[in-house]
């Protein structure tokens, strides 16, 4: 695909900040392509679909009055605050802030919309929003896999053990890179300094590999839930970890016995220990005997990026 700078219009931008303002509206910026008349540019917080050409990088025009930032932020300011009141103040601010990258089925990209929004269940069941994730399974140089607990401030299933890291890539122009999962890969590194403070030079984007996909869909509780098209990278470093407790209650390294262990623990419901589903998916599917491969090396082997699991 060739570099593009994708103009929107101001109908278009106002759209856009209305999803914003009002997240339980059925306006959603969806359209892949913007109109041709009156372009203007844009703010940095209003992102516009991409859209299609045969580049994997995308030029993104940013400018705006600051007298039109400014009312616009304090609006959606006073709207956030009124919205989900007893939502963590860090996690209220990322689920509006944040915009994930919608795609088909197909993981071709469709749209975008705020973490929010493809968040709620409601509108995932309605309007079948599906968004981009990765989730990282990081290793120490004797083959035990770093876990982490979600901080219990999370929207999205408090205080489950998962996997070291799970997030999003994001809508912005190095998180969309296709070529080679480059986009997802540099996404895993900033959210593995955001939430586990490993620095990024412990994390090089070219050490991470990318085994395969999964598809799923999963409520936390009557509001909240995934529906994620998942990439799942592996990767062995040493590193220091210095967990940020908005994100992460804990962590612990396991081996194989150890991890079984915890499954055990988890199915029997002992102490209340809990799971999230995508990793016990990956769990359940794939883990052990991608483990074997890496303790043999030839994990590359195994490596399908074809093919999307659709699991449940």
């Amino acid at each position: 695909m060739a570099h593009s700078t994708i103009a929107v219009t101001l109908s278009q931008q106002l759209f856009k900040r209305t999803t914003v303002l009002f997240p339980h509206s059925s306006f959603r910026s969806r359209s892949l392509l913007p109109s041709s008349s009156s372009s203007v540019s844009f703010s940095p917080n209003f992102h516009t679909p991409l859209s299609s050409s045969s580049s994997s990088s995308f030029a993104l025009r940013a400018s705006s009055s600051s007298s039109s930032s400014t009312s616009s932020t304090a609006a959606m300011g006073e709207t956030i605050a009124a919205v989900d009141a007893g939502m963590d103040a860090v996690q209220r601010r990322l689920m509006f802030e944040d915009e994930c990258i919608l795609v088909d089925e197909n993981d071709r990209v469709v749209g975008h919309d705020s973490k929010y929004n493809c968040h709620l269940m409601e509108k995932i069941e309605a309007e079948n929003l599906l968004h981009r994730a990765f989730s990282v399974f990081l290793f120490n140089s004797k083959y035990e896999l770093l876990l982490q607990q979600r901080s219990g401030t999370k929207v999205t299933f408090p205080l489950v053990w998962t996997n070291t890291c799970c997030s999003h890539p994001l809508y912005r122009e190095s998180e969309l890179i296709e070529e080679d999962a480059l986009g997802v890969r540099n996404a895993a590194q900033r959210k593995l300094l955001d939430e586990l403070g490993i620095v990024a030079e412990d994390v090089p984007v070219d050490q991470f590999l990318p085994l395969g996909r999964i598809l799923y869909k999963a409520p936390s509780d009557g509001k909240w839930g995934e529906h994620e098209l998942d990439y799942l990278l592996f990767i062995v470093r040493d590193v220091k970890v210095n967990p940020n407790p908005d994100e992460v209650a804990d962590i612990r390294y396991v081996n194989r016995d150890q991890l079984k262990e915890l499954l055990r623990k988890a199915d029997a419901g002992e102490g209340g220990l809990k799971l999230s589903p995508w990793f016990r998916l990956v769990v359940d599917n794939f883990l052990f005997k991608w483990w074997d491969h890496l303790e043999q090396g030839t994990l590359g082997q195994v490596a399908d990026m074809k093919t999307i699991h659709k699991l449940s």
